[in-house]
């Protein structure tokens, strides 16, 4: 035919057709009439463009093709077909595509940018920015080069430039929505949350639809603990992008710590008909259903999480630490040997691996590793000397100020402060509780600060604001906690103190309070901060506490009258084969005997009844005990005859517990912290005949006490005296010992000396 081209007439519906998105109908007229005109350039391009809307790339090739077999220096087919190769994955043939339209026209931006996108997608970062470079020697206003620059520099790390780059790009285009949420997006990884915060605002004015401007506004409103915003801008995003599984998940993490746990769930379960390979979507759910007491079931869903990823470190720790709790040794069992893995994907959640092995090193190494993957933050204390009153001002941070060991331990302490010398404030981050506890330990501060709804860098700055000379760390890696206050530097003294027994692992704690059974000086090395060592055992006690007068006796508790009566009321999750092992056997030699435990679960029951009988112990040896209230709890221990301790992770509160009522423990010291707490307390009320060094010598010892009814008196005795004459107890002379070791770090501090150990003597 003559002419290579329809006429107009038949043209202009055509390409109406296409602009106005009717891509089928375009295609199949456009094909037909290339049987009639087979060298219309006009036609291979509908055609073309045509397909690649419909996503049928290969056809789209194919009539790209055919336009540069009838004109071969179309740098336009050679783009289009570039951005069609793209689209269907063959990144080569793509960018050789764009730079054969590149020797054709030579200033053909929109192949430089397409070639930047590529490479840029590929991790050739520096190629990316060049190509990106080059289209702006050709084109300078243009914006999208520079935003795409930026976010090449934000991988690289370079955030100030990336900033730079993004600002050139608002320079160019005041309405760029996508730079804001950009610029958005460097403040919040530099914890700037409030400018992050109005950065994507603008972007979503600019963009009302704008649906990542939302979920990452979320984020940051989650990460500034403002709980209710972010649910609410996770919301907007899945009005706009209904199948967003990140926004449900987040939004499922939020309403779960802001204790909605059935609406979390839901929200678990659209991420998952969303994406139902997403693990951390399996994990969560497992994390919302063990708040609620639904452990088989929480179970199932870790288990699933590590189905799809048998590596992820946070599913494979509290999978070890509920199957612990549920005393399922056979699974924790099969979870031991990748705990240990060099190809953990994430953090292992460490709390719970206290108990898995007492290794002092590995105990740091976690502690370490986990610290430095998740707080990267810039200090906001500078190291200037402050306008200082006449009283130290001592700052502790917790979400545990009410009814919960750490203030059940700390609270008459806190009331003994010299408040002539020390000016105290809390800094209260957990849920308000107004138990006795929480209004007791209330009034023991000078200040009580609730900052639950602030995020870690505006308590950190509060702290700075009321010029905290020493800030505690009352938490640590413990349920709610937020390390990321103390990572901000908020004081020049920083100081690991009681909640989490071990290592932060951090150089943002200056100190951690011990003692010399504690901490030896052969593991020293295994902790990160420098040691407060106190004369006596490192734990506070309240001396003031009440024990019930209520009449209790054996037959209330299903106890045999005549029957020796061995207890440990440890958490189920500290309770490992081991210990079990040697006191099935201790059943078996001691005829009438039991073995009294806390009723963690259900399952924890029926499984440690099952483990009895595997023994060849009868399960009904095995007596459970409910929860009462402590000054009942305190009473009735007074039933039982002897109290076993566990090994890796020893009682803590609860052998100061016994120990108060007069019940005798038996404890095997360890090499780490946990493991060596029932020795400090022992050897601080001065009684150091019941601590052994082997399993062997614990049952040894536990068997000559349960058949030896004299000389078990005689300890009993002996822990009724020292009640009142060893240091344990007196909490008076432990607050000024510890209010000691606060001046002697301050004076270090204020000389200009960094912090050192510390012998309070």
């Amino acid at each position: 035919m003559k002419n290579q081209d329809p006429p107009l007439d038949i043209l202009k519906p055509l390409v109406a057709l296409f602009n106005n998105g009717k891509l089928r109908q375009s295609l199949s007229e456009s094909s037909q009439l290339l049987e009639i005109f087979p060298n219309s350039i006009v036609l291979c391009n509908i055609s073309g463009a045509s397909s690649a809307g419909l996503k049928q790339f290969d056809a789209a090739i194919k009539y790209y093709k055919k336009a540069l077999e009838i004109k071969p220096d179309y740098a336009e087919a050679y783009y289009n077909m570039g951005i069609a190769l793209k689209d269907n994955g063959d990144l080569d043939a793509a960018i050789d595509s764009y730079k054969k339209a590149l020797e054709i026209k030579p200033d053909y931006v929109g192949a430089y940018f397409n070639t930047g996108n590529i490479l840029k997608d590929t991790g050739d970062l520096e190629a990316a920015i060049d190509s990106y470079k080059k289209a702006l020697e050709i084109k300078p206003d243009y914006a999208e080069a520079y935003n795409n620059i930026g976010l090449i520099l934000k991988d690289k790390g370079d955030l100030e430039e990336a900033t730079n780059s993004y600002k050139k790009a608002l320079e160019i285009k005041p309405d760029f929505a996508e730079a804001y949420n950009n610029i958005g997006i460097i403040l919040q990884e530099k914890s700037d949350l409030v400018s992050a915060i109005k950065s994507y605002e603008i972007a979503i004015k600019i963009k009302p639809n704008f649906a990542d401007a939302y979920y990452n506004l979320g984020n940051a409103h989650k990460e500034n603990s403002n709980l209710k915003k972010a649910i609410s801008s996770y919301k907007m995003t899945l009005d706009i992008q209904p199948n967003s599984s990140d926004a449900y998940l987040n939004m499922g993490i939020a309403l779960n710590n802001l204790g909605d746990l059935e609406a979390a769930i839901i929200c678990y379960k659209n991420t998952l008909k969303i994406n139902p390979s997403y693990t951390e979507a399996y994990f969560n759910m497992a994390i919302t259903l063990k708040s609620q007491g639904n452990l088989e079931v929480a179970l199932d869903n870790f288990k699933q999480a590590l189905k799809i990823n048998t590596n992820y470190a946070p599913a494979l720790s509290q999978s070890h630490y509920l199957a612990s709790i549920m005393s399922n040794w056979s699974y924790a069992k099969t979870l031991e040997q990748y705990l240990s893995s060099d190809l953990l994907d994430g953090n292992l959640s460490i709390y719970g691996l206290l108990s898995f092995e007492d290794n002092p090193l590995m105990h740091l190494e976690r502690a370490s590793n986990l610290v430095k993957s998740q707080y990267k933050l810039l200090p906001l204390f500078n190291g200037k000397s402050v306008l200082k009153s006449n009283r130290i001002k001592i700052g502790y941070f917790s979400s545990y100020f009410r009814q919960h060991p750490v203030t059940m331990l700390s609270v008459k302490m806190l009331e003994c402060s010299d408040r002539e010398k020390f000016e105290i404030f809390a800094f209260h981050y957990g849920p308000i509780v107004n138990d006795e506890y929480n209004l007791r330990i209330n009034a023991a501060f000078d200040h009580f600060i609730n900052v639950s709804e602030m995020s870690d860098k505006e308590i950190a700055s509060l702290a700075l604001e009321n010029s905290i000379d020493i800030a505690i760390e009352f938490n640590g890696f413990m349920k709610d906690e937020r390390i990321g206050i103390l990572a901000y530097r908020p004081s020049p003294i920083q100081i690991n103190y009681l909640a989490y027994p071990g290592t932060m692992g951090a150089d943002f704690y200056d100190y951690i309070v011990a003692d010399e059974t504690l901490i030896p000086e052969d593991q020293k090395s295994n902790y990160a901060e420098n040691i407060i060592y106190l004369p006596s055992c490192y734990m506070p006690q309240d001396n003031s506490r009440q024990i019930s007068d209520k009449p209790l006796t054996r037959q209330d508790f299903n106890l045999p009258e005549d029957g020796f009566v061995f207890c440990c009321f440890n958490n189920s999750f500290k309770i490992t084969p081991k210990e079990f092992d040697i006191w099935m056997r201790l059943l078996s030699k001691v005829d009438g005997s039991v073995l009294w435990l806390l009723k963690a679960n259900k399952s924890s029951v029926e499984n440690l009844k099952s483990e009895a009988e595997k023994r060849g112990v009868k399960a009904d040896r095995l007596i459970f005990a409910d929860k009462l209230a402590i000054e009942e709890h305190l009473a009735r221990q007074r039933l039982a005859d002897l109290f076993l301790d566990t090994f890796n992770f020893n009682a803590h509160t609860t052998a100061s517990d016994a120990l108060w009522v007069g019940l005798p423990v038996v404890t095997k010291i360890g090499k780490g912290f946990a493991a060596r707490v029932a020795g400090s307390l022992l050897t601080s009320i001065e009684v150091p005949e019941l601590i052994t060094t082997s399993e062997k010598e614990y049952e040894a010892l536990a068997l000559d006490l349960a058949t030896n009814p004299e000389k078990l008196s005689l300890i009993k005795k002996k822990l009724a005296d020292k009640r009142s004459t060893a240091p344990l107890f007196d909490t008076e002379t432990y607050t000024k010992n510890l209010e000691k070791a606060y001046i002697k770090a301050y004076e270090r501090y204020s000389s200009g000396l960094p912090p050192a150990e510390i012998k309070i003597l």
